[in-house]
């Protein structure tokens, strides 16, 4: 197959680590880089191997596909443009600042018939990709997302910044509308939202606690789902899953990790068990990058997609509107 040729538009932190991850997939072909600091795209293009493209307009001329890793605040117009010129986007989260510039650009992309992949890495961390085979349907979720202060990202609240990924992780995960959000937070060390709250109820019952902090002494990136019969915890930042559930007496359980116990109450009797799904080693950004490429060569539906990154979006959004309305009663 005929390799995807591909470039990069801002090559900061994260998009100098695009450019690496393309110039390492085999069935793509990184054909340049540009960025808004000279300097910085001929540093990328050196280290990968291709070459600095003077404009956006020159690169898309150039390419069948780009990931954008700018600023949120200028995804809206590169993206609008890209479309405009038939190349296909790996675009980075969120996918705009505002739902109104998601929403056209969704259906933009739509009309066009050019593929939009939304850049949620945690939905390729090894510790989510081990549940795979697990029949999730969470009751109750609780998270928390905590990093320390990094100037990096405060130009958009920490419900853009940090919460959004486990927003897009609980929707992939419950499958069913949002009915009521309630929500708190302050800004602390910058002018937008630093650490926040969010409690989401789902049509379907589900409740989830979500907590972001960009002021925490300590990291943490945990999720813990509660369904029936069932208790899983996953740490997206050691990459691991543990699973607490419930078996029938003849399920075989010869796999498992651990015995915890029997219960003999109710109608049938159930073993209590302990298992710690096998982890892959895999790099989340290189992986969602290949699927991205390959989602673009074989005109699939890739894992995230525009809708989903619009979705997780106007609930971020919902989020902070209940934040500000929160300070305005006060």
């Amino acid at each position: 197959m005929t390799k995807l040729l591909i470039g990069v538009i801002g090559v900061g932190h994260l998009g100098s680590l695009h450019a690496k991850m393309f110039s390492s997939i085999s069935s793509a072909e990184l054909v340049g880089v540009v960025d808004a600091d000279a300097g910085r795209a001929e540093q990328a293009a050196s280290n990968n191997n291709t070459k600095v493209f003077s404009s956006i307009d020159e690169l898309l001329k150039n390419v069948k596909a780009v990931s954008i890793a700018t600023p949120t605040s200028t995804h809206f117009e590169i993206a609008k443009a890209t479309i405009e010129a038939g190349v296909h986007i790996f675009i980075e989260k969120p996918i705009t600042h505002t739902t109104q510039e998601a929403e056209q650009l969704v259906k933009s992309a739509k009309a066009k018939g050019v593929t939009i992949q939304v850049g949620h890495i945690e939905r390729f961390n090894p510790a989510l990709l081990a549940l795979e085979t697990y029949n999730l349907q969470p009751m109750f979720i609780e998270s928390h997302r905590l990093a320390q202060f990094n100037p990096r990202g405060t130009d958009v609240a920490v419900v853009l910044d940090l919460m959004i990924h486990d927003i897009d992780i609980i929707l992939s995960l419950v499958h069913s509308p949002v009915e009521k959000i309630e929500a708190n937070g302050i800004a602390v060390v910058s002018d937008h939202i630093d650490i926040a709250n969010a409690r989401l109820q789902f049509e379907n019952g589900c409740v989830a606690n979500v907590t972001a902090s960009r002021i925490s002494q300590n990291k943490m990136r945990k999720m813990r789902l509660f369904q029936r019969d069932a208790y899983i915890s996953i740490d997206f930042s050691e990459g691991q899953a543990e699973i607490f559930r419930l078996v029938d007496e003849g399920e075989d359980v010869k796999n498992l990790t651990m015995m915890l116990g029997q219960i003999t109450a109710g109608s049938r009797n159930r073993k209590i068990v302990y298992e710690r799904p096998e982890i892959k080693e895999v790099n989340a950004l290189k992986y969602e990058l290949e699927l991205f490429v390959d989602a673009v060569q074989n005109h699939k539906e890739p894992l995230v997609t525009g809708e989903d990154g619009l979705q997780a979006l106007k609930v971020a959004h919902d989020i902070m509107e209940k934040i500000k309305q929160q300070r305005i009663s006060f």
